[in-house]
């Protein structure tokens, strides 16, 4: 009788594996756990992705720090005198360090109490269209495979080629959340959503700052009428903006670092010189230029998944890749880099794979938040894309100075805009500039979704005094 050998496959076999932990890999490793299928959620660094660690929650808690740091400077405008008060930039860095932490534990237990879900860290990389091989901190490796595959893998800060950066200790967004001292003049290279937040939040805890954009029109993403409110309000805060400049070197000097820009009118804050310079010295530098994909340490190539030129990978509208069976969500895969979008993306490929739906991502709207102070909420068109469209429209206009609970609280800067198909009435885009901006939107926003006509937010009753009720003002302007 012939004997037989058995043969050991190191290989784990899993039904899913999900490379990374961010917004859209936590919950739906949890959802396909719960749904039987054996589970491989793999993290590199630290449990909850961009918006944990690096985005939402330590930037956000800063935010509140600098508020603060505003209103006690206001505190006279409200009757409420101070003796003085001081900024301990160690203390804000721990408590937002103490959010994260909380934030990043709390998503790390509710992942490792997940039956039939193994968290595994290590970095990983693919050997074939299937398999993957994960390295861990101790040097161990792992091999795993699994028939689903999902990229939730993020984006990194992109560190433009100016010529010097290297030699000079610049931030990115990612360190600057470290930084253990108050810069006395913060230089922000790039004009984006993340620049203008850091900008002014340095701007309140004391730092002088300038934002340097190289495109000519400040925030060329958003109708001029709210890009150029957006930009008031940030001069009138004191932060310098150059505009249509780009930074040609990069210098170390005696007091600091030395940015030398092409032409490009300098602004300034109210009541000052308008002066430009060729010239400016800080002493730190910020690096805001974008994100690129963190896709480059996967070996994505022996996968055979595509990817753009700029390492994105390429999905269709059900966020499948070019091979059966490989997913990508979240900022990996391009478009908007929001955590709301990422989390979208796990409920379309859940729903699709266990509930056999037929969700997709084409037709979602665009919608998203600036928080500055005031804050900016967007949803659907601006005004120039439905023009561009050829759309009959209306534009209704409103300044937030016009609101009674804005006038009340003496927080009256920014503008309410809303854009309606004059055919049927419908809203098909709103810019909400305002204190509470954010949830002024989303009330829009669930208007667009139940297609409710304008008018009828015109008509409503609203409670006296909310931020709400100015939509009663706004609609009558379209009469």
């Amino acid at each position: 009788m012939r004997r037989t050998h058995r043969v050991y496959d190191p290989m784990v076999k899993y039904d899913a594996i999900i490379i990374g932990s961010g917004q859209a890999a936590n919950p739906l490793a949890i959802k396909l756990a719960a749904a039987g299928w054996k589970t491989a959620l793999i993290e590199k660094r630290f449990i909850g992705g961009t918006c944990i660690n690096v985005g939402c929650t330590p930037t956000k808690t800063l935010i509140a720090s600098g508020r603060v740091a505003y209103l006690v400077r206001r505190s006279a405008d409200f009757g409420i005198h101070t003796t003085g008060f001081s900024v301990n930039i160690e203390e804000v860095i721990r408590r937002k360090n103490a959010h994260v932490l909380t934030a990043r534990e709390s998503s790390a237990k509710r992942l490792l109490e997940t039956h039939h879900l193994d968290v595994i860290f290590g970095n990983a990389v693919f050997t074939a269209p299937k398999a993957i091989t994960v390295t861990k901190e101790d040097g161990s490796i792992e091999e795993l495979t699994a028939e689903k595959i999902f990229l939730n893998t993020g984006t990194r800060p992109v560190i433009p080629s100016i010529p010097g950066l290297a030699g000079v200790r610049y931030l990115t967004s990612d360190t600057i959340l470290d930084l253990m001292v108050l810069p006395s003049h913060l230089v922000i290279i790039g004009g984006s959503y993340i620049a203008l937040e850091f900008g002014q939040l340095y701007r309140r805890l004391g730092s002088e700052v300038t934002i340097i954009e190289n495109n000519a029109r400040f925030l060329s993403k958003e109708d001029e009428d709210i890009a150029a409110t957006i930009k008031s309000f940030l001069e009138e805060d004191g932060i310098r903006i150059h505009t249509g400049a780009a930074v040609e070197k990069i210098t170390k000097e005696a007091d600091g670092i030395g940015l030398h820009l092409s032409a490009g009118p300098l602004s300034a804050p109210t009541g000052t010189s308008t002066a430009s310079t060729s010239v400016i010295t800080a002493s730190h530098v910020l690096v805001a230029t974008g994100r690129v994909p963190d896709t480059a340490a996967l070996n994505a190539g022996a996968t055979g998944i595509t990817l753009d030129r700029h390492g994105f990978v390429v999905v269709n509208d059900r966020l499948e890749t070019s091979v059966d069976g490989i997913y990508a969500l979240g900022d990996v895969k391009g478009g908007p880099q929001f955590t709301h979008i990422s989390y979208n993306d796990h409920l379309i490929v859940y729903r699709n794979l266990i509930e056999k739906a037929d969700c997709s991502i084409a037709g979602r709207p665009p919608v998203y938040c600036l928080f500055t102070d005031p804050e900016l909420g967007r949803v659907g068109l601006t005004e120039t894309e439905a023009r561009a469209k050829g759309l009959n429209i209306k534009v209704a206009t409103l300044p937030v100075a016009n609101i009674a609970r804005a006038w009340e609280n003496d927080e009256t800067r920014g503008m309410l805009k809303a854009i309606v198909n004059a055919d049927d009435r419908t809203i098909i885009g709103a810019a909400m500039l305002s204190s509470a901006g954010g949830e002024l939107m989303s009330i829009l926003q669930m208007a667009m979704m139940g297609r409710i006509q304008y008018n009828v937010l015109r008509d409503a009753v609203f409670a006296h005094p909310t931020f709400a009720e100015s939509l009663n003002n706004l609609f009558s302007r379209l009469q």
